[in-house]
């Protein structure tokens, strides 16, 4: 039988930039070793653009296991380094949203998800692309990626997810609709959209949007917000937040293993909440591409 348990020996990664990185570095170092982990080495990286490379030299070095702490942003940006190979990805939620680990069921303290890298289990998932970039979460084009651009970092780090919120009113004032045109090889839609997400689990934002969206589903889920209101844009967001019954009234959903994505006029796209693409591009997905550590 395949051994699924964990490695008892990883290293350490923390963006320091991420909202509670800084902060719980020194913590996090002193509660793993206490749960039993053993850090070949960690490290607190105070640029974001080096977290990329300080993950891939720990996988070359041999790690049996990275463990990254920051956002869905950090998490989206060191996961390419893992995809193919034995090395697990641990999850140290210190972002804002922390989408990923919510789907994956870790909890959102430190001491819960220390918990799971100590005494959880593997899991084989599937990672979302956007054209050649894996992202471990979704990706969105529309208002998305005008607020996540544009936000300002003192904002996201006092307010969280209500900073977020206040920054959305004030962009949607500028924001305006777009021609949409989603095609999976077999037929083509167009739509007027306000915002399109590319899921490959059901949270985005720290908000459940799907529940048709899974990380081992080997398929995305596309779902777009219909229409040219920024109100129905808005009710799509507060519906989903509260889960109301009508919560899917306002989006169309798409679900299969790649899309073809046009926008009219061109829309820029977030990866788990880093600007990194535009359209027009292809989303698919990359079927049990990492090992991450979950709950046992």
């Amino acid at each position: 039988m395949e051994n699924r348990s964990l490695p008892q020996d990883a290293a350490l990664v923390v963006n320091v930039h991420s909202r509670r990185g800084e902060a719980l570095f020194e913590e996090a170092k002193q509660k793993l070793e206490a749960a039993g982990v053993r850090l070949i080495k960690a490290h607190a990286v105070s640029d974001p653009a080096r977290l990329q490379e300080t993950v891939r030299q720990m996988v070359e070095e041999g790690a049996p296991m990275v463990i990254v702490g920051g956002g869905d942003g950090s998490l989206s940006g060191t996961v390419d380094e893992l995809v193919g190979k034995e090395c697990v990805f641990g999850v140290l939620p210190l972002g804002t949203a922390n989408s990923f680990a919510r789907t994956l069921g870790i909890p959102l303290d430190l001491d819960g998800a220390i918990d799971v890298i100590a005494t959880g289990r593997r899991r084989r998932i599937d990672l979302g692309m956007i054209d050649r970039d894996y992202f471990v979460n979704a990706a969105s084009l529309g208002l998305s990626p005008m607020i996540g651009q544009t936000v300002p970092a003192k904002l996201k780090r006092y307010l969280g997810r209500v900073g977020y919120l206040v920054w959305a009113v004030k962009c949607s004032v500028s924001f305006r609709a777009f021609r949409l045109t989603i095609d999976d090889g077999a037929q083509q839609r167009r739509m007027w959209s306000t915002e399109v997400r590319i899921l490959n689990g059901p949270y985005h934002g720290g908000v459940e949007l799907s529940e048709r969206a899974d990380v081992d589903s080997g398929e995305l889920v596309i779902q777009a917000v219909v229409g040219r209101s920024h109100a129905r844009l808005a009710w799509d967001w507060y519906s989903k937040f509260f889960k109301l019954r009508d919560r899917d009234a306002h989006t169309e959903e798409f679900r299969g293993k790649s899309f073809r994505i046009e926008t009219h006029p061109r829309q820029r796209i977030s990866i788990d909440g880093e600007v990194v693409a535009a359209t027009p591009a292809t989303a698919k997905v990359a079927p049990g591409a990492i090992d991450v550590a979950v709950p046992r």
